[in-house]
């Protein structure tokens, strides 16, 4: 066994990394350690040595995807020690014959190493959000400083955007692993500290006006708020001091916005912004199909019959996600049971892909048409309604935990991956480490095969949206070996 002793950062396991895999040592050949003590800040090396194969090993550097780069150095920021061994692990594999390794989201390590990234950049994101500074004095000069509680070593990262931010300010963030200095020229770091000495100023009293200002009493979602705004952070953010008597307040405060509305004799509620305030603590699929049904999230509940939830396995691999439910699904409760239904099951079956085993649902669950005559024509959501119904597309995906996403039609697609996204482009493409699963294929949803009169090019979509589903296919074959 060979004990590679490192820095803790990317730099220095880069180094280590480049010899080893050099040498052709294989992964489970290396214990990564490092010093506990050894402040964690960049730069700062260890040239502790770890073997003598080290020193003899050739110096021919192996080649990697540039995107492995980028993912190893967020990765390297996360506080999980065995992040060295799984970095080390992919880099082997890469250069030993797995080249399009990062391309196959649904393998363990490269799953588990895109989650890790992932936390990484929302960590970022949250301090360059709810850092708060306070001023003093130093020397005569005005200085700021600010505590933050990472869940990540992500300072050395995330300070560069603050002195880009604050340039002509001089200040110092304070975190329990360590801190960054700007002069109003340079960025230094020095070792952490607690938030005891940081005290209460002017600008505290600043933040809590403003945010007093801007709460909205009549868009209150208190599970949306804590995750957006953690309550780990609530202990260095001065305007987190008013939210419990906001809260309490926002009934007589909605109640009076509505009594000074113009030209209202009977003031109705208002509508709930989307379908959150109805999405039940439990993600149980049976509790969360039960309270769909209760949705105000948007006016389509009015005319459909019902809410249309998904189905299928809650431990199931492969998630199918269509635009909204059409007429036979609103009558029958299911979703993709009329002819649409029936051609993607063809299509699968073709594929490769049981349909059992997959959890089928819509981004939109309630279905919108328009009435001409006996008859209701299908009509297409708009984006208000997309967007109002995404949190329950948020509940199952969060709770099925699905291997590969496949998304049929742009409305799917769009309501996922954003109004940018082609599928017309992208369709058959494997997308890895979205932010609703490791894996993501779009595709054409089946009801634009119904709608395409001529037979020859009707024939040709449809091979091309069984090959899409093949590519799937793979994927998830390749989640089972």
């Amino acid at each position: 066994m060979i004990e590679a002793r490192i820095q803790p950062t990317f730099d220095d396991w880069r180094t280590r990394a480049r010899t080893l895999v050099a040498a052709n040592i294989a992964p489970e050949e290396v214990i990564w350690t490092h010093d506990t003590d050894a402040p964690l800040l960049p730069g700062w090396r260890n040239c502790t040595s770890i073997d003598a194969a080290e020193t003899s090993a050739p110096h021919n550097t192996a080649y990697v995807p540039p995107a492995f780069l980028s993912i190893a150095a967020q990765v390297a920021m996360h506080r999980d020690s065995s992040r060295w061994g799984l970095l080390y692990r992919i880099l082997h594999r890469l250069s030993h014959g797995e080249r399009h390794l990062l391309e196959i989201s649904i393998d363990p390590d490269v799953h588990h190493l895109l989650a890790m990234a992932a936390r990484v950049r929302r960590d970022l994101h949250k301090m360059h959000a709810f850092v708060r500074f306070r001023r003093v004095a130093r020397e005569g000069v005005a200085h700021y400083i600010a505590f933050h509680r990472p869940d990540h070593l992500i300072l050395p990262a995330a300070a560069p955007w603050f002195a880009r931010r604050f340039a002509i300010m001089q200040w110092t963030i304070f975190t329990p692993d360590a801190s960054a200095t700007w002069n109003a020229r340079t960025l230094n770091f020095g070792h952490g500290a607690g938030s005891s000495g940081i005290e209460d100023d002017g600008l505290e009293e600043l933040w809590r006006t403003y945010y007093a200002n801007i709460f909205n009493p009549a868009r209150v979602k208190v599970r949306a708020m804590k995750k957006e705004m953690p309550v780990r952070h609530w202990a260095t953010l001065p305007e987190t001091g008013i939210i419990k008597q906001l809260l309490r307040e926002a009934p007589g405060r909605v109640e009076q916005m509505m009594k000074a509305t113009p030209n209202r004799k009977s003031p109705a509620p208002m509508p709930a912004a989307d379908a959150a305030a109805f999405i039940p603590q439990s993600h149980s699929l049976k509790v969360l199909a039960e309270a769909i049904q209760k949705c105000r999230g948007c006016d389509l509940y009015c005319n459909a019959t019902q809410a249309i939830f998904g189905e299928g396995p809650a431990d199931a691999v492969t998630m199918l996600v269509g635009e909204q439910p059409g007429d036979n699904e609103d009558l029958a409760g299911r979703p993709f049971v009329g002819p649409a239904g029936q051609l993607l099951d063809a299509c699968l079956d073709e594929a490769g892909i049981d349909r059992s085993l997959c959890y089928v649902t819509n981004a939109v669950k309630h279905f919108k048409f328009e009435q001409r005559g006996p008859r209701r024509i299908h009509a297409k959501p708009n984006a208000r309604e997309i967007s109002a119904c995404r949190p329950w597309l948020r509940a199952e995906t969060d709770r099925i935990e699905p291997w590969i996403i496949i998304a049929l039609g742009a409305t799917a697609a769009q309501s996922m991956m954003g109004p940018q996204f082609r599928v017309t482009k992208s369709h058959g493409q494997v997308f890895a480490g979205t932010p609703w699963g490791p894996g993501f294929v779009a595709t054409i949803h089946p009801s634009a095969l119904l709608r395409i009169p001529d037979p020859a090019r009707r024939e040709g979509a449809r091979e091309m949206f069984v090959a899409d589903l093949k590519i799937a296919a793979k994927q998830i074959e390749r989640s089972a070996r």
